[in-house]
């Protein structure tokens, strides 16, 4: 009876004991699915967290964030080219003397904005003084010249002349008038005025114009310099009619048409850009470099385009048209790829929900696969159907990558 009791009592208490470790089993499983509840939580918190993100118009102005859309560009059947910049002959001059003078005054500077016919330098010249004399004394003298010809002409209408009279009167006139034409052709070419000349007013200085509308280049004269004829004392460039000298290679060559539309770049400036057309191939290879020169009619010259600058381009020599957006509109994060779009429904729900007054912007991310990438743009495909006028982040991006990420993984 004893030894029963006993066998009673161990299972009970092995009993208890199974019932202790179950509950400290279910206790943990508990513990388990709150953790797992927290960190779907969290996910949940950080996904809502990034499809939430508002700024103001001041916010997106203080930190640089621009909004556009997608373009179409051609980046993938194109001729990638390199080149620099060019004005044509006509679009540049060096300014030079007729003859020897000193510089008495320099009316212009450096980058100076000059209208043709606006007079850049005066110059004295001793010179000027015999021109004008003899320009006098030639039209004195013609006065007799042409009195003694036209007797001869009434002679010879009367028949009361001798012909040798006659013809050495003439010839006389009409060698005197071409001296007196060659004289002033000259002084035009000075810049003197004939009407002052001929009335007696003989001047020592020449003043030296601007031949074309441009912008004042170097200026070698200095104030009592002596200028000489046919060495330049200032150059004037007109970057209104810039274009660019591209070299394509003879691969590519038989792509390249007239009338093709270019994409360029400032190699300096990479958001920078320009846009062109073909107006002219070469028939000669440049150098021996087997590369022949393009040349491309810039359509909207800007002030900061330069003669001389490299550019590198994209000359579109088919019609395969990508969505692309800048560069710094794609940010990157594990391993994808993302945009931020502007998600206007959920912006004016909720500003009319808060009764906001400033104006917010939403934004959301959406993952995109990339492709090409040229003249600082990229071409994207969204993994969700955009609309074609969708609006999106195509700089600062990484503003707006930073602040959806939160602290910690920011800090990382």
């Amino acid at each position: 009876m004893k030894k029963l009791t006993a066998i009673k009592f161990r299972c009970l208490v092995y009993s208890m004991l199974l019932l202790l470790c179950a509950a400290c089993g279910n206790d943990n499983t508990g513990s388990k699915s709150v953790s797992e509840k927290a960190e779907e939580t969290s996910a949940e918190e950080h996904e809502a967290h990034e499809d939430g993100l508002e700024m103001s118009d001041a916010q997106l102005k203080a930190v640089g964030i621009l909004i556009g859309r997608m373009e179409k560009k051609n980046l993938t059947d194109v001729v990638k080219v390199s080149g620099q910049l060019a004005v044509p002959p006509q679009n540049a001059a060096q300014i030079n003397v007729l003859s020897g003078g000193i510089v008495r005054k320099i009316n212009v500077i450096e980058g100076q904005q000059v209208r043709k016919g606006q007079v850049l330098v005066t110059v004295e010249n001793q010179e000027l003084i015999r021109l004008q004399q003899e320009y006098l004394t030639a039209k004195g003298g013609f006065t007799y010249i042409t009195a003694e010809y036209n007797r001869q002409q009434l002679l010879k209408a009367a028949n009361a002349g001798t012909g040798k009279a006659q013809q050495l009167a003439e010839a006389n006139y009409n060698a005197e008038q071409a001296r007196i034409k060659a004289l002033e052709s000259q002084l035009l070419q000075y810049g003197i005025s004939l009407t002052q000349v001929s009335a007696g007013k003989i001047t020592l200085q020449v003043p030296v114009k601007a031949p074309i509308n441009g912008t004042i280049g170097k200026i070698v004269a200095e104030t009592g310099s002596y200028a000489q004829p046919g060495i330049s004392i200032m150059d004037i460039v007109d970057n209104s009619k810039i274009h660019a000298d591209l070299i394509v290679f003879e691969k590519d060559l038989s792509r390249i048409k007239l009338g093709q539309q270019v994409d360029f770049q400032l190699t300096n400036q990479k958001n920078e850009q320009i846009e062109g057309e073909i107006q002219g191939i070469n028939k000669s290879f440049e150098n021996d470099s087997k590369g022949v020169v393009v040349h491309a009619v810039i359509k909207k010259p800007g002030a900061n385009l330069i003669p001389g600058m490299y550019v590198t381009g994209l000359i579109a020599v088919g019609k395969d048209l990508v969505d692309a957006v800048p560069v710094d509109a794609v940010v990157r994060t594990g391993g994808r790829a993302y945009v931020f779009v502007v998600n206007d429904e959920e912006g004016k729900q909720k500003q009319q929900e808060e009764h906001q007054t400033e104006k917010t912007v939403h934004f959301r991310k959406v993952e995109v696969t990339t492709g090409i990438t040229e003249l600082g743009y990229i071409q994207i495909r969204p993994l969700e159907k955009l609309s074609a006028d969708v609006q999106m982040v195509i700089k600062g991006a990484f503003y707006l990558q930073s602040k959806a990420s939160g602290p910690s993984e920011h800090d990382h």
